[in-house]
């Protein structure tokens, strides 16, 4: 099965298509937003590093290669990880979980940041909602699974845990989820 946004990614850099890193930048930056917002907890430099990640691919640093194991997705996914860890080294910003701030800035202005667009049904922005309240391994798993809908194979190259390891951290962030939709008198049906 060809990987389409691969093969697009290819275009640019061997043909210099435009019009192929634009498709690519308008399909992945508000998700690539959200996903990095996880780690820095501030959407200006969300955005800032989504800007750098798409850099990175333009400038040709980051390497890509086409093959049947990993999407382009699973890469551009790694690829900023790497881009927040790298700036949270710099400032030297600890890994922290999300915290209520988090959600709270969210929710008291949503309308006007990327991620209101996201989350776009109520389950999904219940579900966000929870993620604030479970271990930050198990909430980088999760989200990539329900709100990116990749597969344990991809997540466990984002995450750089062997598949037994990502299967083990989705079984158990379903579980604390599981637990905190019930200790919201919410039913569980993910």
């Amino acid at each position: 099965m060809p990987d389409n946004d691969g093969q697009l990614y290819i275009r640019f850099l061997t043909l210099g298509d435009q019009k192929a890193l634009e498709a690519l930048f308008c399909k992945y930056r508000e998700s690539l937003v959200l996903f990095i917002y996880g780690f820095v907890r501030n959407i200006d430099v969300a955005e800032e590093l989504m800007m750098d990640t798409f850099a990175a691919l333009v400038a040709g640093v980051a390497r890509y290669k086409e093959n049947d194991e990993a999407l382009f997705k699973t890469w551009l996914f790694a690829v900023a990880k790497n881009q927040a860890f790298h700036h949270l080294r710099k400032h030297k910003i600890w890994f922290a979980s999300l915290e209520k701030e988090f959600l709270n800035n969210v929710e008291a202005d949503a309308s006007s940041q990327p991620i209101a667009i996201l989350l776009k049904s109520e389950r999904e922005s219940q579900l966000y909602r929870l993620l604030k309240v479970i271990d930050v391994d198990y909430r980088q798993a999760l989200y990539l699974q329900y709100f990116e809908e990749m597969k344990p194979e991809q997540i466990s190259r984002i995450i750089k845990k062997n598949i037994k390891q990502t299967y083990n951290l989705l079984a158990r962030g379903k579980e604390s989820l599981r637990a905190a939709y019930e200790k919201m008198g919410i039913s569980w049906d993910m």
